[in-house]
């Protein structure tokens, strides 16, 4: 464990320093926006024929695929983000204050790759206005789909007003250390900032935190999204109220992977080795195994139900699910992974930062695999059967490809930019982690003067 007392000193330390290493990966993070932006641009040329989807039938290809699957997915990672930070202030996870904010950060950086999908998905830009005006009293107010983007929208716009309070505690005490030429931004976010406020704010931020814990499986990946897929008669396999809680732990297997990643990133490119500790990194991989275990768990229910209970559609689309190489690969890397996190817990030797990375690169990997699949299957196995002569086949596009590295690298860019305007770790983490450092040094001095 690090002995050194962190400050405020190291926190900015992202916002006034400047490396080779930053421009370099802000240069391949805008070279991976910029070519998908052009492969994007293809497709609105070309139309969505260039990627199979929307071409449900013998000839190949189906109405979702990749754009779909990333979506469910980044909308996994953003709500696991904020049920994270949510659970540090609600629940006194004061041991994972350090990446709090980090996580926060996340889930702006997932709903906005996740929303960026929506659009592409729709072929036209300008649809997202014409499927609306003149059309909502016919269709627009019974489509179940308004409920997902309403729910993602207040999610976002709750996530936004969350980390924008816990701001600004942090700017109004560092300002006279940040940089001048955000100035104008620093105002607005402290705006009629006063230090009575404090209190007001911590009690603010709790209770957006209560919501936030409350809403995950009422209305979020818990309930709103499977409910939604639920809906879908081509699809036999996505039914029971088993899927509810599958979507929640599979967005916080997603969500806890990715932030421990970027923690990792930040860890080593800042020298946080003492802010962002090994035991963070053991927390964190373990709550990984744990919520991997569940969606093991989950899996398991859904495939028994549907292959020995469920009605003949039902089993036929569960047992195609189950015999897929997809599938197959995916549900691997999970279970290989959750077999190394229950092993490192027995032999704590067995843990390494580098093989939490690992593990959690796997989980991500695993995660998006299934979720592809997931709204692939039903297409694949409908429950009419009417394509049996000349079955579709679908393998994503380059373009689709290329979205992935795209959303990929926007969530990069944010991170970032970001780094460079505010502090990334909370002021109150320093607080914190200075007070424990305090009390340890205070608890070893009659062993060091014995």
């Amino acid at each position: 464990m690090s002995t050194k007392e962190p400050t405020e000193a190291d926190i900015l330390r992202p916002i006034n320093t400047l490396t080779t290493k930053y421009f370099i990966m802000y240069g391949a993070a805008a070279l991976g926006l910029v070519a998908f932006l052009v492969a994007w641009a293809y497709q609105l040329q070309q139309g969505m024929a260039v990627t199979g989807l929307g071409d449900w039938g013998s000839g190949g290809g189906v109405t979702w695929g990749l754009y779909i699957g990333a979506f469910i997915w980044w909308v996994g990672v953003a709500h696991g983000g904020i049920i994270l930070s949510a659970a540090v202030r609600l629940l006194g996870m004061d041991r994972y204050m350090p990446v709090a904010r980090l996580a926060e950060m996340t889930t702006i950086g997932g709903l906005s790759a996740a929303g960026f999908y929506i659009l592409v998905h729709m072929g036209r830009p300008d649809r997202m206005v014409t499927s609306v005006i003149g059309h909502f009293h016919i269709t627009v107010n019974n489509s179940p789909l308004v409920w997902d983007v309403t729910v993602i929208t207040a999610y976002f716009v709750l996530s936004a007003t969350y980390l924008g309070l816990t701001l600004r505690y942090d700017v109004n005490r560092l300002r006279d250390d940040l940089p001048d030429k955000f100035e104008p931004i620093y105002k607005i976010l402290t705006l009629g900032y006063s230090e009575k406020e404090d209190k007001v704010i911590d009690r603010m931020v709790w209770w957006l935190a209560a919501a936030v814990i409350i809403m995950a499986p009422l209305l979020l990946h818990g309930g709103v999204i499977p409910w939604l897929f639920a809906l879908l008669p081509a699809m036999p396999g996505w039914t029971g109220a088993i899927q509810g809680p599958m979507f929640l732990s599979i967005a916080l297997m997603s969500a806890i992977s990715g932030i421990m990643i970027i923690s990792y990133a930040f860890r080593r490119a800042y020298d946080w080795d003492h802010i962002i500790t090994d035991d963070i990194f053991r927390g964190l991989l373990l709550w990984l195994g744990f919520f991997t275990l569940l969606f093991l768990w989950f899996q398991l229910q859904t495939i028994i139900n549907g292959v020995f209970l469920g009605p003949t559609n039902q089993a036929v689309a569960i047992e195609a699910k189950i015999g897929h190489p997809i599938y197959q690969i995916a549900m691997t890397m999970i279970f290989g992974t959750l077999v190394y996190i229950f092993v490192q817990g027995i032999r704590p030797a067995l843990f390494s930062k580098k093989r939490a990375l690992i593990a959690s690169g796997v989980i991500l990997t695993g995660t998006l695999t299934e979720k592809i699949l997931f709204v692939v299957e039903g297409f694949l196995h409908p429950t009419f059967d009417i394509y049996a002569a000349t079955p579709g086949v679908y393998f994503p596009s380059v373009i689709e490809w290329l979205s992935l590295v795209g959303t990929t690298a926007l969530v990069a860019l944010l991170f970032l930019n970001l780094s460079k305007l505010v502090p990334v770790v909370e002021l109150h983490a320093v607080e914190h982690l200075r007070g424990d450092h305090a009390h340890d040094n205070e608890a070893t001095e009659p062993e060091v003067e014995a």
